[in-house]
């Protein structure tokens, strides 16, 4: 997939990285699976490879390999709070359709 416009880390996202990751980088990552077809991979990493696009922001590192980056076109990511819980979250222009929960996807 062609990445048209690339994806954007929200200031709250960047600020909650910092507050949990210490010196790891949050990892976004689209991965085969989920109900929809697609599904998003989020974790702490510390383990940047050659290849990963960093979007970075006060020594603050969101990572991304080459081929997740091709179905995260426009994306942002963001961290909300609400009071059933809080998480990290993805605004996808590119799906389609995504299940309830949110964490999975069809483009």
């Amino acid at each position: 997939m062609e990445v048209k416009i690339p994806p954007k880390v929200t200031p709250n996202a960047f600020k909650k990285i910092l507050a949990i990751g210490g010196k790891k980088c949050l990892r976004v990552a689209v991965e085969g699976g989920g109900c929809s077809g697609f599904q998003y991979e989020i974790s702490m990493d510390s383990d940047i490879k050659d290849d990963d696009i960093i979007l970075s922001e006060n020594n603050c590192k969101v990572i991304i390999d080459p081929i997740s980056l091709g179905f995260l076109s426009g994306a942002i990511i963001d961290f909300k709070e609400e009071l059933i819980g809080s998480k990290f979250v993805i605004e996808n222009p590119n799906a389609t359709s995504s299940c309830g929960c949110g964490t999975s996807f069809s483009i």
